[in-house]
């Protein structure tokens, strides 16, 4: 299983942009989908976790972000509207399974002032 990050890109401060996560292949025992962001000099933080009971978000983008996922594209979605220049950051998406964890390569996203 692969996963592919796409969406990122340079926008202006409380612009949208909306990533997207493909994963090639099937998941089995799938137990939730996160994304995560790290920002230059900082480390990698939790930003938006979704099980099949529970959709949560760090303090930091609630609100204002969306994860969703789209099983039968098998791609997941982390939809950013009001973005803030503290958003900038490589976004990465992450897919946990009850055997093991997959990450996607990350996505650039610069928001400008």
């Amino acid at each position: 299983v692969q996963l592919q990050a796409s969406g990122g890109g340079l926008v202006q401060a409380g612009g949208s942009l909306r990533l997207s996560c493909a994963n090639s292949g099937r998941i089995i025992g799938l137990k939730a989908v996160r994304w995560y962001r790290q920002a230059p000099g900082k480390e990698r933080e939790w930003v938006a976790i979704l099980t099949s009971g529970t959709i949560n978000y760090a303090d930091s983008v609630k609100g204002r972000f969306t994860i969703s996922r789209d099983s039968a594209k098998k791609t997941m979605y982390l939809q950013m509207d009001t973005l803030e220049p503290e958003d900038t950051a490589v976004y990465y998406c992450n897919i946990e399974t009850v055997y093991t964890n997959f990450w996607g390569q990350g996505t650039q996203v610069t928001v400008s002032s």
